[in-house]
């Protein structure tokens, strides 16, 4: 009888130490982040350009502004000049540019060019001060917020062409005032979602998602 009991002890002990460590392993990788783990890096760029009024508000597709994504490995960072494309035309919210037109009416005078503040950083980053003056564009030297390590291979247009949206890894884009990382880019997270499509497809279509390692790894 005390052999059984010093048994069962053994194991009520045994089951108490592995809930433990289950307990303490979940906290642990909840709380920990693994190297190259950037999930939630969300740095100041240089200018303080909105995908919540670009991409949200104004509806702007994501490939008119990161046309590699569709044609290479690389989704891109527009030139300056693509920004002008616009900003030539718009230099303020539309609420300042009447609210100057009226004033100008009332005066009876001609309306003064109105820049908001952050257009006014691009500007001067052209080597102009205003949206019709000469320019010297250079690159702007934004922050890079997503950045996979060396000895991964990632191509955006595999992924785009077979119809991934681009919230799939980045996340609501349209809803953020400043990019940051939404998904931890691990490769387990990239390697589930190959699973997951392979069984549920993309967008109603089917897929062979590749889970060989030499795919993402050569």
């Amino acid at each position: 009888m005390n052999w059984l009991k010093s048994r069962l002890l053994t194991v009520i002990l045994g089951v108490a130490v592995l809930l433990a460590g289950s307990v303490f392993l979940t906290s642990f990788t909840n709380n920990i982040k693994l190297p190259d783990n950037h999930q939630g890096y969300e740095p100041v760029q240089p200018i303080a350009y909105s995908h919540r009024l670009h991409a949200g508000e104004l509806g702007i597709d994501c490939l008119h502004c990161h046309g590699g994504a569709e044609r290479s490995k690389n989704a891109g960072i527009p030139p300056v000049k693509t920004c002008m494309n616009c900003h030539k035309f718009v230099t303020a919210p539309w609420v300042d540019v009447k609210a100057e037109g009226d004033l100008a009416d009332k005066e009876k005078r001609k309306s003064r060019e109105i820049i908001s503040p952050e257009l006014k950083k691009l500007f001067e980053h052209m080597g102009r001060d205003s949206a019709s003056a000469p320019a010297n564009p250079a690159p702007i030297e934004w922050v890079r917020v997503h950045n996979l390590p060396a000895h991964v291979y990632f191509n955006h247009s595999a992924h785009v062409n077979a119809g991934v949206s681009c919230q799939k890894c980045h996340g609501a884009v349209e809803t953020m005032e400043r990019v940051r990382q939404v998904s931890d880019l691990s490769m387990g997270w990239c390697v589930n979602c190959h699973r997951e499509a392979n069984v549920f497809g993309i967008s109603g279509t089917k897929v062979q998602a590749s889970t060989d390692c030499v795919t993402c790894h050569h």
